[in-house]
């Protein structure tokens, strides 16, 4: 797809044309074309519809154009309900009547093969120059529920927002966009419009995200998208969204794919290219959904109520069970619980019973079925709480006296009031007989309502991760390496060291040497005891070749270890030939650390840092790092590693200086927004010492791409 941006103008003639010709039409049952007439029809589309088709002369009562070539100029939008063999030449004659745009249902093109790549580069050519929206190939088209006009062939009954809160799908399969439209409908939620941008021959997601941000009538927007066919583009739409307060909901598929293979660094093996997608896109402000559930989940939060501020949730029981179980959960998804207790909340001291502690969770116990006003006084004092962002109110429902006698209470809560933060009604008894009019009451005051209390947390797991994500970035100068451009390929240690030193980035004392005397006289240089080092380019992992030696203590064991050295890496590879050794000055112990980065060729620099070592790649225990990120920000999530004990200091060994791996974190980036040509820069093992000490990385390799201007 090409790289063109389209006007709101454009897009507008696409999403709520005026006029649409139906190319293909049909009154067959079944036909896709006869299908899109009905979905217009049964909507009252009151604009101009042009059936062509050249074997009819009249399509109930309109008159059937024979062609392409027969439509008056300037038509918004055609359906191409046609084989895929006829699309191509369509779309010509479309683009010579200055027709705004095309929906195109057939598939068969860049999925399909060579010839059908090639088709599908023509169509987004024809559409670039001659200004078309093109949306497809291989989509199931769009329904704009707004106006009421399906261009589908899926049978639709389109249903206005009228001043609902609305949300909109935008989705890359036709099938998940429809089976999404069903879940938000069944919920009662209104749908503003829903859009299946198929192959994206000239027209992608973050085209219809970057007009639907404008458009008054959406309020949130869902997405279903495997591919981000242009991730510079997304993010800046999504950061627009951001911006405008209007929350994106995203489902990926595809977290699972293996890691993009790199032969050069441990970063490049560790930072796939779902998680760098995923940091990327949750930097810009998305929400991520693990699961179509979960999408539709989030999405009805985000629609019925207020948006969550603070992380931090309080729940609301009546089952002791129900609150150690909620403790689990709680700690698995990280979700933060507000803390409470009879010493600092009076006023949900006053609501309870004597012999019901104030927790949180809170197990207000059975006694609300024969004084409701407990869910009532309970429910306002946990949302006049200041330390609580949201409510979660797990209620057994048993039966319809049960709920007569619960749901009155708990809307009584909201009485008067404005609800300023997010009230969930979840069921803990899934299909329990609830009436269908206390859930339409339940959610008349803003109350999502779930079958189950696990999909309430989960979905709250996810939009408690927004609201405690720090999204300030920093201003930090990109940082060039002079002399990078005269290096390609893979930069072999001592370059990379000699390299990166000026700019303030901390190694060992050390030397390179291209012979055995030179060895010695190093090492007499720098100290001992050194460490020895095999140097090529070609030797990305040294100690796989035992190509590190450490602690030689004079200069006989040097010599000795430039023979040893030389010996290993001929029987791991015998056409490595080595540039020479480099001898350092051996250093101090501390916890060995990982910090690398990569260019993206699509999303862009990014950085990794967390526990290394020969096993980083087996444990992985790392985070990844934007470069606009404060270091401060870093220097937190750093603490947020699984293994981040090690670091505050484990059973009495002294706290470490995180700071300093922060910054050097930051430093990585600088470099790498500076340097696109930079691929990838690894760091295995830094050094981490105590507070104050520093970090200090013994190793450095960096890979270049050859060509430099990429």
């Amino acid at each position: 797809m090409n790289d063109r941006t389209l006007s709101r103008g454009a897009v507008a003639r696409l999403l709520r044309p005026r006029s649409v010709a139906v190319v293909g039409a049909s009154d067959k049952p079944g036909a896709l074309g006869a299908s899109v007439l009905g979905n217009l029809d049964r909507n009252g589309f009151g604009g101009e519809v042009y059936p062509i088709n050249p074997n009819r002369e009249t399509i109930g009562a309109r008159a059937c154009l024979p062609s392409v070539e027969a439509l008056p100029e300037g038509v918004d939008v055609a359906v191409l309900a046609i084989p895929q063999a006829g699309v191509l030449e369509a779309v010509r004659g479309l683009a010579a009547r200055q027709c705004g745009g095309a929906i195109i249902f057939s598939a068969g093109f860049a999925e399909g093969g060579e010839e059908g790549k090639v088709q599908q580069a023509e169509i987004a050519r024809i559409a670039a120059e001659n200004g078309m929206v093109i949306e497809g190939p291989n989509c199931l088209g769009l329904v704009n529920h707004v106006d009421g006009i399906p261009l589908t062939f899926v049978e639709t009954a389109t249903a206005a927002p009228a001043g609902s809160r609305a949300v909109a799908v935008v989705s890359q399969s036709g099938a998940m966009a429809a089976v999404l439209c069903t879940t938000f409908q069944a919920r009662d939620l209104a749908i503003s419009y829903s859009v299946s941008t198929g192959n994206e021959a000239a027209s992608g997601v973050e085209d219809y995200v970057d007009w639907l941000v404008d458009d008054e009538n959406t309020h949130v927007i869902a997405m279903i998208v495997e591919q981000f066919r242009r991730p510079a583009r997304f993010l800046a739409v999504a950061r627009r969204a951001r911006d405008a307060e209007k929350p994106v909901v995203l489902l990926h598929p595809g977290k699972s794919s293996a890691a993009r293979e790199s032969a050069a660094t441990h970063t490049g093996a560790m930072a796939g290219d779902y998680k760098l997608m995923r940091r990327k896109v949750e930097r810009a402000g998305v929400i991520f959904a693990e699961t179509l559930e979960e999408l539709g989940d989030i999405t009805e939060i985000l629609l019925r109520g207020p948006a969550l501020a603070q992380p931090e949730l309080a729940v609301l029981g009546e089952s002791g069970a129900f609150k150690a179980l909620t403790l689990d959960l709680a700690e698995e998804l990280g979700i933060p619980l507000a803390p409470l207790s009879d010493g600092d909340s009076p006023a949900l001291r006053a609501a309870l019973p004597p012999f019901v502690p104030v927790s949180n969770p809170l197990d207000i116990t059975a006694q609300g079925l024969s004084q409701p006003e407990i869910y009532t006084n309970t429910l306002v004092a946990l949302l006049d709480d200041d330390r609580v962002g949201g409510v979660v109110a797990g209620i057994i429902q048993t039966d319809p006296v049960t709920c007569g006698i619960k749901v009155p209470a708990i809307l009584a809560a909201l009485d008067g009031r404005t609800i300023e933060k997010p009230l969930i009604f979840a069921g803990l008894d899934e299909g329990a007989p609830i009436p269908e009019e206390a859930i339409a009451a339940l959610r008349a005051k803003g109350i999502p309502c779930f079958p189950s209390s696990e999909r309430a947390f989960r979905a709250m797991a996810r939009l408690g991760a927004l609201a405690g994500r720090d999204l300030t970035t920093a201003n930090a100068a990109a940082t060039p390496i002079p002399g990078l451009g005269e290096h390609h390929g893979v930069v072999a240690e001592y370059h990379a060291k000699a390299l990166l030193a000026p700019l303030g980035f901390a190694f060992p004392t050390g030397r390179f040497a291209g012979s055995a005397e030179a060895a010695v006289a190093a090492a007499d240089a720098v100290g001992y005891p050194v460490a020895m080092k095999a140097q090529a380019a070609a030797l990305g992992h040294k100690s796989d070749a035992g190509g590190v030696i450490l602690n030689l203590a004079d200069a006989d064991a040097v010599e000795q270890a430039w023979r040893r050295i030389h010996d290993n890496v001929s029987s791991y590879d015998a056409s490595l030939v080595l540039d020479g050794v480099l001898i350092e000055k051996m250093g101090a112990r501390g916890v060995e650390m990982i910090v690398g980065g990569r260019n993206d060729p699509e999303w862009g620099p990014v950085v990794l840092a967390g526990f290394g070592g020969v096993t980083a790649e087996i444990l992985q225990d790392v985070r990844l790092f934007t470069p606009d990120m404060p270091v401060a920000q870093i220097e937190a999530e750093l603490m947020q590693l699984k293994s981040a004990p090690l670091l505050a200091g484990y059973r009495g060994s002294p706290a470490l200086d995180v700071p300093a791996l922060a910054k050097l974190v930051a430093q990585v980036g600088t470099i790498l927004a500076a340097e696109p040509a930079l691929e990838e820069i690894d760091f295995n093992p830094v050094i981490l010492h105590p507070v104050g000490q520093g970090a200090i990385a013994l190793d450095a390799l960096m890979l270049v791409r050859h060509d430099s201007t990429m």
